[in-house]
């Protein structure tokens, strides 16, 4: 695969970097970790108008129909400014409407979606569970013409605001997708307390919501598997924007810090330890960007890819954190610079959509049930 990329990418790079720096900046990021907002409406629009809402849904509902490649370029600036925001719950929900949801529902959501004015966000993982499908404990059961959906869902990003919520429930033993407006009757949202202060965390509590039949998606277990490998190479894209700043802060600090009359970084320890982050890094960007490629051109091996890439970085964000903190030595326990913010965010992107352990053994299973990969 090419990783080369398109003078489109590089310019949707660039903008979205741009934005954050002029409009999003470290200063604003401090002064938004207390309120109980998910996100800057001014930034929201700010993002709307350069057209990332809609940056991954089709054209026919007035998205721009690019594909997880541009949506993880965007997920990687975000995460090198710590940007908060529905970005990348709102993608994977509308990518899982434009596949699976009726007509009806993609018309009257997805234009709505793209235009920025709502945003909706995936309601799956689980007290006490992994973040597979065999996690999934809430329930769907068929009453009338609507379904009913009980059950628990925690660590779902920007529930506060959302106006809808793309719940993952069993349904006659299987897993299954439905539609859940915020504000439905029996609909519990609780903000949670999260070591991740630069994003907005929710508990959602579902307590015989009643759901109308077409609001159920006409996907299945390897569908919402499929979404669960695009959200984990999202999560993938954001740990490699954290990691490349921390390695950037870490550089500046090394470079600049005197001991013994010299730069720090003049040191070998210090020169291997930074190499050994540029290496996590580096190898983070190729497992990333060929897991988005492969997503996109649909391969044999996208979910190997994905699961690779998830594991990969679930392990390697943390080590460049620890690095990190290393090296800056005492500043970098204070709360007055920003290296915690960054260390926080990493350790948040390396248990988001299922720690090393849960894509680990995934990947394992799929190698197992193809030989011919498995003795390549």
């Amino acid at each position: 695969m090419n990783f080369e990329l398109s003078k489109e990418q590089s310019m949707l790079r660039e903008a979205s970097r741009d934005l954050l720096a002029d409009r999003a900046p470290i200063e604003h990021v401090r002064a938004w970790l207390d309120r109980d907002e998910d996100v800057d409406p001014e930034v929201w629009r700010l993002t709307a108008d350069l057209g990332w809402p809609g940056l991954g849904l089709p054209e026919e509902y007035d998205g721009s129909g690019q594909g997880l490649v541009e949506l993880a370029l965007v997920a990687e600036e975000l995460g090198c400014a710590l940007g908060r925001g529905p970005f990348a719950p709102t993608a994977v929900v509308g990518r899982a409407l434009a596949a699976g949801g009726s007509p009806g529902l993609r018309s009257e959501v997805l234009p709505v979606l793209a235009a920025g004015s709502s945003w909706a966000t995936w309601a799956f993982a689980e007290p006490r569970a992994p973040w597979s499908l065999d996690g999934v404990r809430a329930t769907a059961r068929a009453v009338e013409d609507t379904f009913v959906l009980d059950g628990v869902k925690t660590a779902v990003q920007d529930a506060g605001g959302a106006r809808w919520l793309l719940v993952t429930a069993l349904h006659e033993g299987g897993p299954a997708s439905f539609l859940v407006d915020r504000d439905a009757p029996g609909v519990t949202v609780r903000r949670q307390r999260t070591l991740d202060p630069t994003r907005a965390f929710h508990e959602v509590r579902l307590d015989g919501v009643r759901v109308p039949r077409d609001r159920r998606l006409t996907d299945g277990p390897a569908a919402i598997q499929r979404l669960l490998d695009e959200a984990s190479v999202l999560r993938c894209a954001d740990a490699l924007g954290v990691m490349r700043r921390l390695l950037e802060l870490t550089v500046e600090h090394t470079t600049t810090r005197v001991q013994f009359g010299q730069p720090i970084g003049i040191f070998q320890a210090v020169k291997h330890s930074a190499a050994d982050m540029a290496l996590l890094v580096h190898g983070t960007r190729a497992a990333t960007h060929y897991a988005a490629m492969a997503a996109d051109a649909d391969t044999d091996d996208a979910a190997r890819a994905a699961c690779a890439a998830a594991s990969y970085v679930s392990a390697g964000s943390g080590e460049v954190a620890a690095r990190a903190l290393q090296l800056h030595g005492g500043i970098g326990f204070t709360w007055e610079h920003d290296l915690h913010l960054y260390l926080r965010r990493a350790r948040a992107d390396s248990v988001l959509y299922g720690d090393a352990a849960v894509h680990r053994d995934r990947l394992c299973a799929l190698l197992r049930s193809s030989p011919a990969v498995a003795s390549a």
